[in-house]
């Protein structure tokens, strides 16, 4: 038995050097083909379509979903298909760019718009459901899109079953498959059924998952021997097979075709089958099942299908990827919508090795802040912003020189002028712009080439905590770009009275929560030195306080340290509660210049600071001679410009780097 178990590692071991091998050959792990739409999913839940008020907008499709899906969980993965020349159709691209998945093989149809698709969650078992596909981008998807050195650039190619209800979709589905066989490639086949999607039902019945139809199963039967792998629920064997009981389904398929296939079952988890089926339906590789509450069964396929092909394609064993995609499959049941929520590989083996007490996945605080950390839009590996969203500050300067405080929304203009002409539409420069004053900043800030934002939530000087416009912190978020990041200032000190730390951590911990309700990212700025005491422990403790009550912020942005030791702490305090943790930007108090270089200097062995978020140093001269009325517009800009510049210059050589 031991000799049996040794050949079999042996063998698994020499099978995966082998599967390495060729993913190091190709460029690309898979390629998935078929529908790309837009999703746009119902926010009231319990709600019929008809009283839906509010939409969440994602990626959505079969072959979209999955190869966003392949992405997260690590492999190299590309989509083909079209997309309308119009805003959603470039949403598309430009989210399948931020997830990683290559889009060389993402036409732009000139003529087509887009495909939509609406849902509401009505109850754990009626998904109302409209598709708008009348002559849509992705079905005009023809041969004469499908390159040759492209797909054999790919070690895998997902077809879907919906692209085969065409004639032009067909042909082009049936190209690839050539291709990809003869570059010694794998074909696989979600049949991803939607009978609508073949003329067999209305509109209104998007949400109809089996309808019999013999055309349909006849042109399915077409597919079968060409694949490697096939995918599909009872209902899609049934189809695809033009059977009537799943025993007889699974065996016309594998008379049909040597491929793997995977029975999905739901809550039951799945069945792989290899060789020839047996009298006993269980009779085949059965992956580790998971349990949850059901919220939305939209998306749950393509999940599933990420996580198995993560696993073939990897290397696995059968029982490893029917394990992994049955977790991902719990993963998008529980959650609302379909691409956003599939996990990261990272996300998908922590909840493997640490599991979760709650049914429903979404409800999970820890696998939530992982899931959000390891799914953010961008990279920030350092960042340098000219911070001026002061609002007693600049209305103090104007005061004394006599101008009028509606001046202060020019002058942040002027602001955003001299920090985008550091930044130069180079990565890692940024911003801070406040609400009140800064309206039209914010308008310049969206036309310069700078993409990090952050915009105060804070009222000026409040101690306790209060948040400036409303109480009532979600409410405002809603309404802010996606990318905007939510910075907040709080004047924390651990040896505050301990009624006033309640109140303010309370309001800290409510912002948490708004914050990653609305999926906005989180800037937390603690200044401890005004208040007490700033030893080497004081911002650790408050840190540790912090992470207590379950607060995570994207960002800290913490003032200036004495000491290497204390800097060290600080690190260490975030490391152990959030390995995710984006890091530290210093904040800068209006100490002059070089002070500020000195501070960078001495966070060089510090890997947690990352960059800095600077305002008065920067502005303040140039913002009192521009009151008064003794330098111009364009003084003011190159002023600031400046003064920006030599700051980012010593963060640049504290790090020894260079702007990129």
């Amino acid at each position: 038995m031991r000799r049996v178990h040794s050949e079999h590692r042996r063998r698994v071991e020499k099978w995966k050097d082998r599967v390495m091998s060729e993913a190091n050959a190709r460029r690309l792990d898979v390629i998935t083909m078929g529908r790309a739409s837009v999703d746009l999913y119902g926010q009231q839940i319990g709600s019929r379509l008809e009283d839906v008020t509010s939409f969440a907008k994602s990626v959505g499709g079969c072959p979209a979903n999955i190869a966003i899906g392949t992405a997260r969980l690590g492999l190299r993965s590309a989509l083909l298909t079209r997309v309308g020349d119009e805003q959603m159709g470039r949403f598309i691209r430009e989210q399948m760019q931020r997830e990683g998945v290559v889009v060389d093989g993402l036409v732009t149809d000139p003529t087509r718009l887009t495909a939509l698709a609406i849902l509401s969650v009505e109850n754990d078992k009626s998904f109302p459901l409209l598709f708008y596909r009348e002559n849509c981008a992705d079905m005009a998807l023809s041969e004469d899109d499908v390159d040759a050195e492209f797909v054999a650039s790919a070690r895998a190619l997902v077809v879907t079953g919906t692209h085969f209800s065409r004639p032009n979709t067909d042909a082009a589905q049936r190209k690839a498959m050539r291709l990809m066989k003869k570059a010694g490639g794998k074909v696989v086949l979600d049949i991803d059924y939607r009978p609508n999607l073949w003329g067999l039902a209305g509109h209104a019945a998007g949400d109809n998952r089996y309808i019999a139809s013999e055309r349909v199963s006849n042109q399915m039967k077409t597919v079968l021997a060409d694949c490697d792998l096939i995918v599909g629920t009872e209902e899609e064997v049934l189809i695809a097979s033009g059977e009537s009981e799943l025993l007889s389904a699974l065996r016309t398929i594998r008379a049909l075709s040597p491929a793997t296939i995977v029975l999905k079952r739901g809550p039951m988890g799945c069945i792989v089958y290899e060789g020839p089926i047996s009298d006993d339906l269980e009779d085949g590789i059965v992956g580790e099942g998971f349990p949850i509450e059901v919220y939305n069964v939209l998306g749950a396929g393509d999940a599933f299908m990420s996580g198995f092909l993560r696993g073939w394609l990897g290397g696995e064993s059968l029982a490893t990827a029917a394990t992994w995609a049955n977790a991902c499959g719990a993963f998008a049941v529980s959650r609302l919508l379909c691409s956003p929520e599939i996990p990261t590989f990272e996300e998908l083996q922590f909840f493997l090795k640490h599991g979760s007490p709650h049914r429903a996945l979404r409800k999970d605080e820890a696998i939530n802040h992982v899931h959000w950390a390891t799914n953010r839009r961008r990279d920030i590996p350092s960042l340098m912003a000219l911070a001026v969203d002061h609002r007693i500050q600049l209305e103090e300067i104007a005061r004394k020189a006599g101008a009028d405080p509606s001046r202060i929304a020019a002058f942040k203009v002027l602001a955003v002028k001299a920090a985008a002409q550091v930044a130069a539409g180079r990565d890692g420069y940024g911003m801070l712009i406040d609400e009140k004053h800064g309206r039209e900043a914010l308008f310049e800030f969206a036309r310069s080439s700078m993409t990090w934002l952050g915009r105060p939530v804070e009222l000026p000087g409040s101690r306790p905590l209060r948040f400036e416009f409303s109480q009532d912190i979600g409410s405002q978020l809603s309404e802010w770009p996606v990318d905007h990041c939510i910075k907040c200032l709080c004047f924390y000190h651990p040896d505050d009275p301990a009624e006033l730390k309640a109140e303010q951590q309370q309001k800290l911990r409510a912002l948490f929560d708004a914050a990653r309700k609305v999926g906005r990212e989180l800037l937390i700025e603690i200044i401890a030195g005004k208040h007490g005491a700033l030893d080497e422990d004081t911002i650790p403790r408050a840190l540790e306080e912090l992470y207590a009550l379950g607060i995570k912020p994207d960002w800290w942005k913490l003032e200036p340290q004495a000491s290497s030791t204390a800097w060290g702490a600080i690190g260490a305090v975030i490391e152990n509660h959030d390995p995710w943790c984006r890091g530290v930007v210093l904040l800068g108090l209006e100490a002059p210049q070089d002070e500020l270089a000195a501070a960078f200097a001495a966070t060089a062995d510090a890997p947690v600071v990352k960059g800095f978020a600077v305002g008065r140093t920067i502005f303040v001269d140039a913002a009192e001679q521009w009151f008064a009325g003794r330098i111009s517009d364009e003084a003011a800009v190159a002023d600031m410009a400046e003064r920006f510049e030599k700051l980012t210059e010593a963060w640049l050589a504290a790090r020894d780097k260079k702007a990129a």
